[in-house]
């Protein structure tokens, strides 16, 4: 028997290395985001920042192991076999939930996740020892839990999500009033007050807090200065803002850079320090009640665990191997190397794409919120709302949508600072508090304060923080629920259970990632469209060419795949049709919400290139929709098992379906090299392939009226025939628009050239 411990015990050492990888993939954007979304230092430095962060703050994290060992559970309550099924049912979920959710893209928290997890494993154990005590009932469950130390955990969690929420909308309320959107043009010294406040404030929090549980930290310097926090605050405040000063004033310093930087380490610190034990804490526990049990000589079904109820500090050396281990994660994972998450999208200053859809709620919430400022401002002085209102207009800046920040430097500064406080106050405290909820209200809370939620976009902005926090609970109910089956299962099942979840866990982690790999390969290797950006019809004519040789390429392929799918009853086929066909609809609507930053961007006299454009747009559009009807009815057919088309049917498609791919290929071609002279000879074939849809919509009229078809058939057939028609119309209007723009373009310079030549 004590084999089978041994192998758990190899078991959570990997689960834990990998629990790493998969924790660490999925928060690193909550340090990050700051840094990334205000562009305030190129990417590598920011990660050399972090990276330098998570070290120390893994090296911090000792204290907090004992949420693992006693936080939630009462470990004198359990024998020894009974709690490495607890610390192996939480392992096993953690691992496959998070890499679930991650696989997914839906937000999750690790901390909740593992103080779920183990709360709901210990639910279990309990509940089977009290079934099999008769002198037990429901009743006693509460000797099992450690209800106090639980209910705060829970309960700091979600108070975090309210306190993270409202302290960040102050402080960027008072910092945006102070220090405007004209931040740079500000005397020296605002610049150095506020430095000197966000330093002082960081560092203390990291140095007493989040210190306080460091192993290599000397206990008389952290008493000294727990002693005389006033004197190491006043202290720090002058010594900090002195310095800002001048670094500025001599060097040319960009101090709100500096601030970020620092920011960006103590978030990481704090982040490391505090979910840590996310990750590793259950191994190390379990390693522990091992080495307890072990040099015991009782039974491992008779050995009490108080011993997990005793302070234990870790091994620095196992936390310097977890902080490498993040470490490498940060450089080395594609998902933490991605830059374009939830929460910038939802703080960006400037509106744009959103990306969740308005409901019920958020429509309710933002009315409300509507309302309550109306009447907020029927009381406060016209001359504070005239001030306030000038504090917040945001300067011009002429700079490409795409290089432009998400938000400015003040901002990013105050979500670091305000985050990187708050985790280290919960880390002190030893509260497991949830770094993912924090950092992400604590940006939603300033980019309120910030007016970056205005009237164009609080409706959406709204509805995606509600889908996050939605998302949030849905994580807890997950994994208390998978964590409890899952102790059931290990404690009936035994080894067969462990060997059989553990090579599940394997599967699952390996297909998950091989599945992340491919789409990241494909994403990488897919067409996109792109934004317009020039100025001229000439520019227009050029940049929106790629645009179109995409469509028809896309479009050529969605059209065959749904013909096909369709002839062979393939639904596994006309499946993904129809989400690259939604995903083309959803890229031109896109292009669609760009209109109005393109015509911002033309020039005065450029009328006729905006007109084209809108054409253009508009015709890509008639595609994209034609093709998505054609794949819906396709795939509606098919999925209601309706009965197979006849082999006349399938020959007539696939022969349209081959004068289409013919169209198509020359269309792209055309477009592809930007040879637009060749786009004459393809519209002078267009009667020709109107002629064979005409063809086919009569040979179907006349089986319609002499052989025996059914209803269902005759519409399917009528309506790919219609809706053909309607792709063909938009796609000769768009090659016709583009023919006579490009000829009344080249006309004048071919003009000139031959005047040139008659004079010489």
């Amino acid at each position: 028997m004590e084999n089978l411990y041994i192998y758990m015990l190899g078991a959570l050492a990997f689960l834990a290395v990998a629990d790493l990888v998969v924790g660490v993939s999925n928060d690193a954007v909550n340090f990050l985001n700051s840094a990334i979304g205000s562009k305030a230092v190129p990417f590598k430095t920011i990660m050399i920042v972090a990276s330098l962060g998570v070290a120390v703050g893994a090296l911090t994290s000792s204290g907090m192991m004992e949420v693992a060992r006693k936080g939630i559970f009462n470990p004198g309550e359990f024998m020894f076999n009974e709690i490495m099924i607890i610390f192996m049912a939480v392992m096993l979920t953690d691992i496959l939930l998070l890499d679930f959710f991650n696989t997914l893209g839906l937000p999750t928290s690790t901390t909740v996740s593992i103080v779920f997890e183990l709360l709901g494993a210990s639910v279990a154990m309990a509940a089977i020892k009290i079934y099999m005590d008769e002198g037990q009932n429901i009743t006693d469950l509460t000797n099992y839990i450690n209800n106090s130390k639980a209910i705060e955990i829970i309960l700091g969690i979600l108070l975090s999500v309210v306190v993270a929420f409202t302290i960040g909308a102050i402080v960027q309320y008072v910092s945006r009033l102070l220090l405007s959107f004209k931040f740079q043009d500000k005397p020296i010294w605002y610049g150095s007050i506020f430095s000197g406040f966000a330093i002082t404030s960081i560092m203390y929090f990291i140095i007493i807090k989040g210190l306080k549980n460091a192993t290599f930290i000397d206990d008389s310097i952290l008493s000294f200065l727990n002693d005389h926090p006033i004197y190491f605050i006043e202290v720090s405040f002058v010594i900090f803002a002195l310095i800002s000063f001048l670094a500025v004033k001599l060097l040319n310093a960009k101090i709100y850079t500096i601030i970020i930087v620092v920011g960006t380490f103590a978030l990481a610190v704090a982040f490391a320090g505090n979910d840590l034990v996310n990750f590793i804490g259950v191994p190390i526990a379990a390693y522990n009640s091992y080495e307890v049990w072990s040099n015991s000589g009782v039974e491992a079904s008779n050995f009490v665990m108080t011993a997990l109820g005793e302070p234990v500090q870790t091994e620095p050396i196992l936390l310097l191997i977890a902080g490498l281990v993040m470490v490498l994660t940060l450089w080395f994972s594609s998902k933490a190397r991605a830059v374009v998450k939830t929460s910038v999208d939802l703080a960006r200053q400037d509106d744009g794409k959103e990306r969740f859809e308005p409901n019920f709620l958020s429509r309710n919430i933002v009315r409300l919120s509507i309302g309550l400022s109306a009447s907020l401002n029927t009381i406060l002085p016209s001359a504070y709302k005239d001030w306030a209102n000038r504090q917040f207009t945001q300067p011009q800046l002429i700079v490409k949508p795409q290089d432009a920040p998400a938000f400015d430097l003040v901002r990013a500064a105050v979500n670091l600072m305000v985050a990187s406080v708050l985790i280290s106050i919960a880390t002190s405290m030893k509260l497991p508090l949830s770094t993912t909820y924090v950092t992400f209200m604590v940006t939603m809370g300033t980019s309120l304060a910030d007016r970056a939620w205005g009237t164009e976009s609080a409706v959406y902005r709204v509805a995606g923080v509600l889908n996050v926090i939605g998302g949030w609970f849905f994580t807890a109910f997950s994994a208390f629920t998978a964590a409890l089956v899952m102790a059931y299962i290990l404690f009936y099942g035994e080894a067969y259970a462990l060997f059989g979840l553990f090579a599940f866990a394997l599967v699952m982690i390996s297909k998950n990632y091989l599945t992340h790999r491919k789409n990241n390969k494909v994403l990488k290797e897919e067409d996109k469209l792109e934004k317009a950006e020039s100025s001229s019809t000439q520019g227009v004519i050029h940049e929106s060419a790629s645009n179109i040789a995409n469509v028809v390429k896309r479009g050529n392929r969605i059209y065959s795949n749904a013909i096909n799918g369709l002839a062979t009853q393939n639904l596994s086929v006309l499946k993904k049709n129809k989400k690259q066909v939604e995903k083309l609809s959803a890229e031109v609507d896109d292009l669609r919400d760009n209109i109005f930053y393109f015509i911002k961007n033309l020039d005065e006299p450029s009328l006729s290139a905006s007109n084209f454009y809108l054409d253009i747009l508009n015709y890509l559009q008639d595609m994209a929709q034609s093709l998505e009807y054609i794949s819906k009815v396709s795939l509606k057919y098919v999925n209601n098992n309706h009965k197979k088309l006849k082999f006349s049917q399938i020959k007539e498609l696939k022969d349209l379906d081959q004068h289409l791919e013919t169209l198509f290929i020359a269309t792209q071609s055309a477009f592809e090299s930007r040879s637009f002279e060749e786009i004459g000879a393809i519209l002078q074939d267009k009667s020709e392939i109107f002629n064979l849809v005409r063809n086919k919509i009569a040979m179907q009229v006349e089986r319609t009226r002499n052989e025996d078809s059914s209803p269902k058939n005759t519409t399917l057939y009528f309506s790919l025939l219609l809706e053909t028609k309607d792709l063909l119309k938009a796609t000769m209007n768009l090659l016709e628009e583009y023919f006579s723009a490009h000829d009344s373009t080249v006309e004048p310079a071919k003009v000139i050239t031959d005047n040139t030549k008659k004079k010489s």
